[in-house]
């Protein structure tokens, strides 16, 4: 990773997705009461104020007596206990340098621990590992509330670390140099105090740190703005400044970026938004900015070719216009010489019904990830005599494909298989050999004997085809009966893929549930467009895609709105107050997951400022006008008819703020609807910091559903 640009390491922390705190530190106002326009009193932004968890505890109290007094939540609860504390699970790991690693949670193994093996023993069914770093023993020796949020290594022996430790599972860390082969934290090594922070190596003296200096040194969204270089043994404060964005970014800071094996240079880079930015060669005092657009990513450095995805058209010149979506190159180190591109080509280029999903570099050759017509394929690209040349590489089977472990300095890499209903593998490819074969496979967690999976569509209403995947049991009644719940996210280019749930499959399908996975815009499933259809201002289309698979599920009668449940997280939990607001009569259970409903505050709460680009912003008088249209909580209606919504949140969210939970339910409860609140104290943006907590979410989403969809 030190290798190459880290840009998106801290990026891809600040969507507000899902899958998915003592001492928060908040971007939001205090005001102790309500201003007359606010629907709900803003003492509820107040995480951890007196008041406000008073109120919280009310409410889970309530929902937690209805909820665990029924005979199905012990069932339930007991099952998802059994699937993810399962010692047979698959022990997925990362190859870096000597060995393969694997973080490992299970039922002696709370929190988690870090262990390592050869490749060789990795290959076979009983593994012998070596635990590294042990998080439990951490805890009690320390007597923390730790959650392991991942190393930063030093390539390519990959021995010494900055490893990131989360206070009960928030997004901010904290970080410290950590030496796998003395399996301690190194004495007076490197250490950041607890902050949103982006680290990267630059040798075995020296580091790029950007974080909390103070001096307004953090976004408005929560994130660093200035990257220092730090040398071992100096203190942080005598860090040098080597790159500054602005307060109004979203994010700035800056990494080593390899450009062959005598050339590394530091590359600064400024997100103005979540989709825009510019990246900088630091040249000494000079600052020389790539001609990349600004909704493109630099992805590595191969065989000399920088290569870029990119998310609009980039014009080199009156004759070549390189397309969004694709991922094209050029010569980094001609460009280092007189900043040129017109030999600027396309490396790989989707079709109009797929999307670029990933790209990453081995040893010898760029392997490339993508959707087509969400059926996932891989392929190997090689640069040879000025041009590329593509070979899809031979995994047996369909489904989901990602690459799960790639390195530089090998040939071998790992790759991930997933569908809805067989359990999943993962593969060891030499992409060279172009060979492949099975090396791990989950067990089975349910009977998928009698299940089938479809691929529909629904026609939305500017005519545009949403598909959408159905789980089922085969010769399913078409009479409107079957309990069904749909689940959609729907934002900031992610796209939903097949994958196998034993815990989905085990509380859901075997008890005659129906499970419905609906692709609509705002996702990356066909690429940038498909996810600009529904950005800011266009972001209706997203809800109407939404609104067009519920209705069809409906109109071919698989159920009913009495049998129709929805459940998203995040950005779908938005999503899922959107529909509770917009669409009530067809519903008749939501569970909304950790989600934004105020509109026209989120920009103001934590990391929500980095999302303007994806919502638009309040401040802004067209964009606000819209936003009042889709805001949850202020379109929620006193006299209006809804289902019956289920709030999960979390406490220590420090991404997306359990204010928006805290104040819909405090609406709801003054106009007297009828809700279920569960906020859990620990857990951060994925609402669960250990296993045991996440099996207990799950069993009461589950009892929730049957009891409103089975009932």
């Amino acid at each position: 990773m030190t290798k190459h640009l880290l840009a998106l390491c801290i990026i891809s922390t600040l969507a507000a997705c899902s899958e998915k705190p003592e001492d928060v530190k908040e971007v939001v106002q205090r005001e102790t009461l309500a201003e007359p326009q606010e629907p709900a009193p803003l003492w509820l932004e107040e995480v951890e104020g007196e008041k406000a968890l008073q109120t919280v505890n009310n409410w889970n109290a309530k929902t937690l007596s209805k909820l665990t007094s029924d005979e199905r939540f012990s069932e339930l609860q007991n099952e998802a206990l059994e699937i993810v504390n399962a010692t047979d699970k698959v022990a997925y790991g990362n190859m870096q340098g000597d060995y393969v690693y694997n973080f490992w949670q299970g039922e002696n193994s709370k929190r988690g621990i870090l262990r390592r093996t050869s490749l060789e023993s990795y290959q076979t069914a009983s593994p012998n590992w070596e635990t590294v770093l042990d998080i439990d023993a951490l805890n009690e020796k320390e007597d923390k509330n730790w959650v392991y949020k991942g190393s930063t290594c030093l390539e390519p022996e990959y021995i010494r670390c900055l490893v990131s430790l989360s206070n009960g599972g928030k997004d901010a860390v904290e970080i410290r140099e950590f030496d796998r082969d003395q399996k301690a934290f190194v004495k007076n090594g490197f250490f950041i105090p607890e902050a949103k922070s982006d680290v990267s190596w630059i040798d075995i003296n020296t580091i790029t740190v950007g974080t909390d200096w103070g001096d307004n040194s953090l976004t408005e969204s929560g994130y660093p703005s200035v990257s220092k270089v730090l040398e071992r043994g100096s203190a942080l404060s005598d860090a040098k400044t080597i790159f500054s964005g602005e307060i109004t970014d979203v994010a700035a800071g800056a990494s080593l970026f390899e450009i062959d094996d005598e050339t590394d240079i530091l590359i600064g880079y400024q997100y103005s938004s979540f989709y825009d930015s510019e990246f900088f060669w630091l040249k000494g005092s000079e600052q020389i900015k790539l001609p990349i657009p600004s909704k493109a990513t630099p992805a590595g450095v191969f065989k000399g070719q920088m290569l870029v995805d990119l998310k609009q058209d980039w014009k080199i010149n009156e004759d070549l216009t390189l397309p969004l979506g694709a991922l094209v190159s050029f010569d980094m180190k001609k460009w280092l010489e007189d900043q040129s591109v017109q030999n600027a080509q396309i490396v790989y280029q989707p079709t109009e019904r797929a999307t670029l999903s990933g790209s990453s570099i081995a040893k010898s050759k760029v392997i490339v990830t993508a959707l087509e017509n969400v059926v996932g394929k891989v392929y190997a690209m090689d640069f040879v005599d000025g041009k590329w040349q593509k070979e899809q590489l031979s995994i047996p089977g369909t489904g989901t494909l990602s690459v799960s472990s790639v390195s530089d300095s090998s040939d071998t890499i790992f790759v991930n298989q997933n569908t809805f209903i067989k359990p999943n593998q993962q593969l060891i490819v030499d992409v060279v050999e172009n060979t492949s074969k099975v090396i791990k496979s989950a067990p089975e967690r349910f009977d998928s004997s009698d299940l089938v999976v479809d691929q529909k569509m629904a026609e939305s209403t500017d005519g545009t085809m949403i598909p959408y995947f159905i789980i089922h049991h085969k010769d399913i009644p078409l009479d409107g009966t079957s309990p069904t719940l749909l689940y959609a996210y729907g934002g900031f280019e992610v796209s939903l893929t097949p994958s196998y749930s034993g815990t989905r499959g085990k509380l859901w399908l075997e008890n005659g549930g129906v499970y419905v996975l609906a692709n609509i815009r705002g996702g990356g499933e066909f690429g940038p467009k498909w996810h600009q259809a529904g950005l800011k201002t266009k972001r209706q289309t997203i809800y109407d895609d939404m609104i067009s698979v519920a209705q069809d599920l409906i109109d071919t009668k698989v159920t009913s709105t009495q049998r129709l449940g929805i459940m998203g997280g995040s950005n779908g939990g938005l999503l899922m107050g959107v529909m509770y607001t917009q669409r009530p009569d067809l519903f008749n259970a939501v569970v909304c997951q950790v989600p934004l409903l105020d509109m026209l505050r989120y920009h103001k709460l934590l990391a929500g400022a980095s999302w303007v680009g994806e919502y638009g912003s309040p401040e802004i008088p067209e964009e606000r006008a819209f936003l009042e249209t889709i805001s949850p909580l202020h379109n929620v209606n006193e006299e209006g008819e809804y289902p019956t919504i289920f709030f999960v949140t979390s406490t220590k969210d420090d991404r997306v703020h359990p204010g928006h939970a805290r104040k819909m339910a405090y609406l709801l409860e003054q106009y007297g609807h009828s809700f279920e609140y569960y906020e859990n104290i620990d857990g951060g943006h994925a609402a669960g910091a250990d296993l045991n907590e996440t099996a207990k979410r799950i069993a009461l989403e589950y009892t929730f559903l049957m009891q409103k969809l089975m009932d």
